[in-house]
């Protein structure tokens, strides 16, 4: 399978006051096309400014960024790069420009001059992939945090990119927003074949993912499908991560002599284990 995003020691560089601090120091990564890749780590880990490198919105101080093959670094690409890589940001009120839900879908596409049927049937499909057909007339200020956030996707989907990259979209949504926007971007990923990025401190939310990549410090600490990472209990904790709620079990059921798998992720498949 080929890859979507390649990036290759990628090194980041900004200044504090006099100083010059590396954000990310020396990153390779490979983001297949129509995966779903999630990347964890702590605040100040550099997974947000990795994140901002995929789609073009910080360019490398050292290193290189692909996105289907077009180098970030070439200004003539930066169009298209995002175009192809949509980008989904932590408060959706931030992505919000319009006072209808269906204009602001459109917003986009009409920046891009695409014609007005076709922007027409665009938004049309882009609002039933998410789940918000029924919104179309309504004001943004009239939804819910998880319905925002599914607006500001949508918009996103009208453009058609191959590639969503989603920074923390869950952080400011109560659990049922959680479930909503996490329900969309898998059945986008499952369905429309979209890579999806996802960078999130949710470790539940991680359980799901093709493969997850675990940062610390601006470098890659960890990578494997999740079954692999969340069985490092000790070494997730020791940089101050948390482990899904079953895997936590799971761990604490092992300490206390109970033979029990690592790999336990999800509540069935912990019913499954102990009822046999």
């Amino acid at each position: 399978m080929e890859n979507i995003i390649e990036i290759y020691d990628l090194v980041y560089e900004y200044r504090k006051e006099e100083e010059k601090v590396q954000a990310l120091k020396k990153i390779s990564l490979n983001v297949k096309k129509g995966e779903f890749l999630v990347v964890i780590g702590h605040n100040g880990s550099g997974k947000s400014t990795m994140a901002k490198h995929m789609n073009a919105l910080l360019l490398p101080s050292g290193g290189k960024v692909y996105v289907d093959g077009l180098d970030t670094q070439n200004e003539s690409n930066i169009w298209n790069i995002r175009q192809m890589a949509g980008m989904v940001f932590q408060n959706p009120d931030n992505q919000i420009v319009a006072t209808v839900v269906e204009e602001d879908v459109a917003f986009g596409l009409e920046n891009l001059g695409v014609a007005p049927k076709e922007i027409r049937k665009r938004v049309n499909d882009s609002l039933e992939a998410v789940g918000m057909t029924e919104f179309s007339k309504k004001g943004p200020h009239l939804l819910s945090g998880g319905q925002k956030q599914r607006i500001a996707i949508a918009g996103i989907i009208a453009m058609k990119p191959k590639c969503i990259i989603l920074d923390e979209p869950t952080a400011m949504l109560d659990p049922s927003g959680r479930k909503e926007v996490m329900n969309t971007i898998h059945k986008l990923n499952k369905e429309e074949g979209i890579t999806i990025v996802h960078i999130t401190h949710f470790m539940d939310e991680a359980v799901n993912a093709d493969r997850i990549i675990v940062m610390e410090e601006g470098n890659i600490v960890l990578k494997g499908k999740p079954k692999e990472i969340f069985s490092k209990v000790d070494t997730l904790k020791r940089l101050g991560l948390d482990v899904p709620q079953v895997t936590e079990l799971a761990y604490k059921l092992r300490k206390d002599g109970i033979d029990i798998p690592t790999e336990i992720l999800t509540v069935d498949e912990m019913v499954k284990y102990l009822c046999q």
